[in-house]
């Protein structure tokens, strides 16, 4: 178990006076199986008043408006989270019993459909075909598409872009984890198989230093549906869903879980800004 301290700071310089802007804000981890949200706060400055929901997708947003000018927005995000290791379940299925569960509920039907992040060039496609066809068993292929993805793109930042699609980054074999999980969502999804786009953070060292903090950033990673329950696994490490991940926000790509986002009223132009910070605690 570990148990994770995390600050999140994030905003946007503006070039000049703002004199109103509309946002919402996705920073804080939600209680799920495998991790316990023991404290979470969001400070928004300048100060204002806002709404906290949980959206479609179980996600926690808070949303909040600013009237006043302002040359800054920054958000900072503190949550402490006791992670545990996941069980992961060795259930086999087969491609026709997936397909009957798959038609069961909207929420894995919903998760078949490709966005214009996942949609997989015909390169993609074939591949996964390739390594469905050669098992009975979905939730075995899942796992190979995954991996045989995350050996096949290197992990590059500054080649792609917040926006860049799927098959944007298979065409280079480069990218960041925003991009290998649509790859892996793309391919999972042509072959029949649900997948889901989780985002959150990892912590970078496995054996961190109690009370070390870290820097830290922002990671993605990619759900499947094995037939009676979801199944997570990081493509960009080539390793299993444990107590260093903390859960966020889940979706169907990129675009429904954006830690911040928003529109405003005034001049052209504005910088994001970004920093994490990591801490283990226990």
């Amino acid at each position: 178990m570990n148990r994770l301290r995390i600050k999140h700071m994030t905003g946007f310089h503006y070039g000049g006076d703002v004199t109103a802007s509309y946002n919402e804000a996705r920073m804080l981890p939600v209680s799920a199986e495998g991790q316990l949200v023991l404290f979470s706060n969001l400070e928004i400055l300048p100060i204002s008043s806002h709404h906290n929901y949980v959206d479609y997708w179980g996600s926690r947003v808070s949303s909040f408006e600013i009237l006043t000018p302002h040359k800054e927005l920054a958000l900072t995000a503190t949550s402490l989270v006791e992670v545990r290791a996941r069980v992961h379940s060795d259930s086999k299925i087969g491609w026709e019993e997936l397909a009957g569960a798959v038609e069961r509920t909207t929420e894995t039907v919903e998760q078949l459909k490709q966005t214009r992040r996942t949609a997989p060039p015909a390169e993609l496609v074939e591949l996964a075909r390739r390594i469905a066809s050669d098992t009975d068993d979905a939730c075995a292929a899942a796992l190979e598409i995954c991996t045989e993805i995350g050996r096949s793109v290197e992990y590059m930042q500054g080649v792609t872009g917040v926006h860049s699609t799927a098959a944007e980054a298979w065409a280079v074999r480069k990218g960041v984890c925003q991009d290998i999980t649509h790859l892996a969502l793309g391919a999972l999804r042509s072959a029949g198989i649900p997948a889901r786009y989780v985002s959150g953070y990892l912590h970078p060292r496995p054996n961190a230093v109690l009370g070390e903090t870290v820097k830290g950033e922002s990671h993605a990673w990619v759900e499947w549906f094995c037939g009676d329950d979801w199944r997570g696994f990081d493509p960009t490490n080539q390793i299993e869903i444990g107590d260093r991940h903390v859960l966020v926000a889940r979706g169907r790509d990129y675009n429904d879980v954006p830690p911040l986002r928003g529109v405003y009223a005034g001049p052209f132009g504005s910088t994001l800004f970004v920093t994490v910070e990591i801490t283990r605690e226990a």
